[in-house]
């Protein structure tokens, strides 16, 4: 079933097993458990150099991942965009999680992710 047609409940379902995988992977640092559910464009973006500067950076400044919780899923055709309120062990207030899955070979894959 195309991501478009499926309830959000069904899509947070796919979603945050990958989400707690990018999450736990940038904690460690570990560059290949880290893009194992990327499309091949977000690979080439997400090297080992970026994500160890990206990890160290924010780890420094804000700790570690902390809880999340779901605020929307936005679906399109082929794609759809989940949005999570999450909390870092060492930064007050909210940030934002988001990751963009896209199907692709009978996959559902990240093609963009962001915590801001």
């Amino acid at each position: 079933m195309g991501l478009e047609h499926m309830s959000d409940d069904q899509i947070l379902r796919i979603a945050d097993p990958i989400m707690d995988n990018l999450m736990d992977a940038s904690t460690a640092i570990d560059h290949q458990r880290h893009i194992r559910d990327f499309t091949e464009r977000l690979k080439n973006i997400v090297t080992p150099d970026y994500l160890r500067r990206v990890c160290e950076k924010y780890q420094r400044e804000k700790g570690y991942f902390s809880r999340r919780e779901p605020v929307a899923v936005f679906k399109r055709p082929g794609a759809a965009a989940i949005v999570w309120k999450q909390w870092f062990t060492n930064a007050q207030g909210e940030f934002v999680a988001e990751i963009l899955l896209v199907e692709q070979d009978g996959k559902y894959l990240v093609d963009h992710a962001m915590v801001f």
